[in-house]
C-alpha cells in the first residue's frame, strides 16, 4: 500500500519529515536530560528532598498567616554574634537593605524558615516575607501587588532599594515587576530559586490560567523575553539539574541579552530543596554580604556578576562539598 494514502491529502510528505525530525529530537533531549536524574547523587537529592517535603508540610500552617514585618534596627552590637557584628561593622549598608522573600505557587512564607534564620545569622536585620493570595490567578495581578508591598517596605525603612528572594512562581513574579513594571528602580537585587524562566512543561498538568502562564512559550514567557533596556537590577538564578517541577531543567537559569545574570547549576537538590539546602542559603547570604551599592562585589574571591555589555556562559565554575555542589555561570 502506498505509504502517502496515510497522509492528510493537504499535508506534504516534507511537513510530516519534519514533525517526525522534531519529535525525535524533543524525546532525545528528554532522554539526555534524564541522565542528572539517575546519577548516585541526585538519588540522595531526591531522598533528602522527600525528607524536606515532610518538614515543610509540618511547618505550612505557621506560615499561613501574613507576617507584616520581620525588621530590626540594632545600635548596639555587642550582644551580637561575631558574624553579624562582622557584616555590621564592615558593611552596615549591606545589613541594614531590607530583603523581601517571596514563595512559589500553592506555598506561603513558611518555605524561608531557614532561609531567614541564616539570613539572621550573617548580620542582615530587615527580613521581610510576603504571603500572596492562594486564589491568585495572574502573575501579572500578582506583581502589581509586589510592588505596593515593596513601596511599603521602602517607606517604613527608608531604604531607597531592596533585595528579593524569590522561590519557583515567586522568582517569575518578582521577575515581571522587576523587568515589566520599572521595578528595578526599586529592587537592587534579584535572587530566584527554581523559577521557570523560560517556562516548565510540568505546567500542562494543570489547566488553571495561572499555571498555564508557566508554559513554554505561553503569553507570559514571550512577554519576559522582550527587550528590557537599561535594566539595572542584578540576578542570581539557582536551578538544578535534579528539579523534577522545572522540566527541562535547565529553563531554571536566566539568559536574557539586557539582564545582568549570575547563574548557578546545582546537582542533586530538588525543587523544594533549594529554598532549604545549605550551600544555597550560605550562597545567598554571602552573595548579598558582598554587593556594593552598584551591584559588583567587594570582597577577591566572590565570584563577581557579569558585566553589563559582555556575555560569558559558563567560564567560571566553583565546587563545593555537600549535595548543593554548583556550577557558577555567569552569562546572558
Amino acid at each position: 500500500m502506498d505509504a502517502s494514502m496515510w497522509m492528510h491529502p493537504a499535508e506534504p510528505r516534507t511537513t510530516v519529515m519534519g514533525r517526525a525530525r522534531r519529535a525525535l529530537g524533543s524525546a532525545s533531549s528528554a532522554a539526555r536530560g534524564l541522565g542528572p536524574l539517575l546519577t548516585p547523587r541526585a538519588m540522595v537529592g531526591m531522598a533528602i528532598e522527600g525528607a524536606w517535603m515532610t518538614t515543610h508540610l509540618a511547618t505550612y500552617p505557621l506560615g499561613i498567616f501574613q507576617e507584616r514585618a520581620d525588621g530590626r534596627h540594632p545600635y548596639r552590637i555587642e550582644h551580637l554574634a561575631p558574624v553579624q557584628r562582622g557584616l555590621l561593622i564592615s558593611n552596615v549598608e549591606a545589613a541594614g537593605t531590607p530583603i523581601l522573600l517571596v514563595h512559589g505557587l500553592i506555598d506561603n512564607r513558611s518555605i524561608f524558615t531557614l532561609l531567614r534564620r541564616g539570613l539572621t545569622r550573617r548580620g542582615f536585620g530587615s527580613i521581610y516575607a510576603m504571603n500572596y493570595s492562594p486564589f491568585t490567578a495572574d502573575v501579572r495581578t500578582a506583581a502589581a501587588q509586589l510592588g505596593e508591598e515593596i513601596e511599603a517596605i521602602v517607606a517604613e525603612t527608608g531604604y531607597e532599594k531592596i533585595h528579593i528572594v524569590g522561590h519557583s512562581l515567586g522568582g517569575l513574579i518578582a521577575r515581571y515587576y522587576v523587568t515589566r513594571l520599572g521595578g528595578d528602580e526599586r529592587v537592587h537585587t534579584l535572587v530566584t530559586l527554581g523559577t521557570p524562566h523560560q517556562g516548565t512543561y510540568a505546567a500542562y498538568a494543570a489547566p488553571t490560567r495561572l499555571i498555564g502562564q508557566m508554559r513554554p512559550g505561553s503569553g507570559l514567557i514571550r512577554e519576559l523575553d522582550e527587550p528590557a533596556p537599561q535594566c539595572t537590577t542584578r540576578f542570581i538564578c539557582y536551578w538544578s539539574d535534579s528539579d523534577l517541577v522545572i522540566v527541562p531543567q535547565g529553563s531554571g537559569a536566566l539568559r536574557h541579552p539586557d539582564l545582568s545574570v549570575r547563574n548557578i547549576r546545582l546537582h542533586g537538590v530538588g525543587h523544594i530543596s533549594l529554598a532549604i539546602v545549605g550551600d544555597v542559603v550560605h550562597g545567598i547570604s554571602t552573595a548579598l554580604a558582598e554587593l556594593d551599592p552598584e551591584g559588583a562585589t567587594v570582597t577577591p574571591g566572590v565570584t563577581p556578576l557579569a558585566p553589563r555589555g559582555r556575555s560569558t556562559e559558563g567560564s567560571r565554575s566553583a565546587t563545593r562539598s555537600g549535595s548543593g555542589r554548583h556550577t557558577a555561570s555567569s552569562g546572558k
